[in-house]
């Protein structure tokens, strides 16, 4: 469990990248550096939440800054993936109670939240990718199986 994880974490780092590479390329600031902001933002709070540490004053929807989403990427892919890392098999099963930013509390097993967070991050950027479209912009190939193709290929020219 532990390794697939890490490698859907893996494709998310990759793919919010090649999002911000993008965005930085041709200035398109907006809608679309604020999505790429919140799923950062967001997911700082999922890891909030997992870990049980309180975050502080949060805004979900705050304007993003373009210059700043590389490093932000970079550190929250460096934070879960030692939090990942730091998990036992059967702690993918535990629940994480947690209260919304409403205040309204919450129980759900770590394996639903996890699958979320990646899956949060490939419905905005896909909505990144649509902004992009709108100025002529070539989107990269994003999907899934399409990395895991690309890095199976990679290992396979090292050997």
């Amino acid at each position: 469990m532990k390794d697939h994880f890490i490698c859907l974490l893996n494709y998310d780092h990759y793919c919010n990248k090649q999002m911000i590479d993008l965005l930085l390329s041709t200035g398109l600031q907006g809608k679309a550096v604020d999505l790429m902001a919140h799923i950062f933002t967001a997911q700082e709070i999922w890891l909030s939440r997992c870990t049980q540490k309180p975050l502080g004053n949060i805004k979900l929807w705050a304007p993003g800054n373009a210059a700043a989403l590389p490093d932000v990427n970079d550190k929250n892919f460096k934070d879960w993936s030692n939090y990942i890392n730091s998990l036992q098999s059967a702690d993918f099963e535990s629940i994480i109670s947690y209260k919304k930013l409403s205040g309204v509390p919450f129980n759900d097993p770590l394996i639903d939240i996890l699958s979320h967070v990646i899956n949060h991050g490939t419905h905005h950027r896909a909505q990144v990718g649509q902004l992009l479209k709108t100025v002529n912009v070539e989107l990269p190939a994003t999907d899934y199986i399409h990395y895991i193709r690309t890095q199976k290929a990679s290992i396979l020219s090292t050997k």
